[in-house]
């Protein structure tokens, strides 16, 4: 059984007085849980290894994916092929961060992948700052946490000019590079935590600016602007597939302005490889049997429990749990019925004494640097509660 231990909540006043507003879900409940989850250091080192070791395989992937040309496999939207190619052979195009989503971890169940959010993933700020609150609140030692999520992106930045180099060599290579960071207007989620991105690329030491998707000028000879202002990166909290899918005119100007070298895009476009839950498929074929992953298929699994995932979705949005049989234990609808679907054997996730059920969420930014947990029914969804950590002892 998993061990939960409750906590005195954080007040709306004291969530939003940190800029976090979207505390409450729309059936009036708290979105971020009233409880910790209590792990071990010896849990904890093993999250922090698996995601290391996960990415160097998602790397060695998606230079198989490239090799072989398999884009239409992971579904990648055609007018985005020339320019995940091209931020995948640069090794400027440096990836900021991305959150595995695990199965297993604690109570003695093995860690699982069952997907990896590397474009733009949710929970930032509660993983970063809400749950580190959620200890300092409880007079509880803010240490004992495996959270270093903040400095890890603010170092990651610093990789954007030194590259495999040193970060304390960061101010001497420093150009005066300017980062643009954008939101769509009117969703206080995103744009709180584009926000707090921007904060650490400040620390870093980089010039910065904050713009309105709308308010951003593109142009495939001049790059990227805010006014007559031009940027040298640009950092977009709107997954690739939506900018593929939705703003066609868009993708083709990113492209030409990576292409010409005149902006670098923040995650950088080769991530909707990682992000595809099609490529788990890719992943199962070179890594046989991995401890780490689940099998995966594009045709569903002959006589064992799996789920059905779109190969882009979020948010537990069009998953289907099916029993040995097939028959229907859980299902979430959605608005991703137009991607692929694929089929990876069920992983069962740890439950507390209520039966609710826990998925670790463990953020990537150059190592694994972060943890937190999502809890709800089978399926985890919009509904579901962010909860925090502790290590004990």
């Amino acid at each position: 059984m998993l061990h939960v231990e409750k906590i005195k909540p954080l007040t709306n006043e004291f969530l939003e007085s940190i800029g976090f507003y979207w505390h409450t879900d729309k059936d009036n409940t708290s979105y971020v849980a009233d409880e910790l989850v209590v792990v071990s250091n010896d849990e904890v080192e093993a999250y922090y290894e698996a995601a290391n070791a996960l990415y160097d395989m998602f790397v060695e992937g998606a230079q198989h994916v490239i090799d072989n040309n398999l884009f239409h496999e992971l579904n990648i939207p055609f007018n985005l092929v020339d320019i995940v190619k091209n931020s995948w052979e640069n090794d400027v195009h440096w990836h900021l961060y991305g959150r595995f989503d695990f199965a297993g971890g604690v109570d003695g169940k093995p860690i699982k992948l069952l997907e990896f959010n590397a474009d733009t993933p949710t929970s930032l700020y509660e993983t970063a700052i809400i749950q580190w609150a959620m200890l300092k609140f409880n007079h509880m030692d803010e240490e004992k946490q495996f959270n270093t999520l903040y400095e890890a992106i603010k170092e990651n930045f610093k990789r954007l000019v030194v590259l495999g180099g040193d970060t304390d060599d960061f101010a001497q290579h420093y150009d005066g590079w300017k980062i643009l960071f954008s939101s769509i207007r009117g969703n206080i989620e995103d744009e709180n935590t584009t926000r707090l991105l921007q904060s650490a690329a400040n620390e870093a030491g980089f010039h910065t600016d904050f713009a309105y998707v709308d308010e951003v000028g593109f142009s495939g000879e001049e790059g990227i602007f805010k006014g007559e202002e031009n940027f040298e990166y640009w950092f977009k909290l709107i997954p690739w597939e939506a900018i593929a899918i939705d703003e066609g005119d868009l993708a083709l100007l990113l492209t030409q302005i990576v292409e010409a070298q005149k902006a670098i895009i923040l995650n950088p476009a080769y991530t909707l490889i990682f992000q595809s839950k099609a490529f788990m498929k890719i992943l199962w074929e070179l890594f046989p049997n991995h401890p780490l992953l689940l099998e995966t298929s594009f045709a569903p699994l002959k006589g064992q429990k799996q789920v059905e995932k779109r190969a882009f979705g979020r948010e537990g949005a069009n998953t289907i749990i099916y029993d040995n049989d097939m028959s229907v234990l859980a299902k979430v609808g959605g608005e991703y019925e137009n991607f692929v679907p694929i089929y990876q054997a069920y992983a069962q996730l740890p439950q507390d004494e209520k039966g609710d059920f826990y998925q670790a969420g463990v953020f990537f930014a150059y190592e694994g640097c972060g943890l937190g947990f999502r809890k709800g029914g089978l399926i985890m969804e919009n509904f579901s509660k962010f909860v925090g950590h502790k290590i004990k002892g």
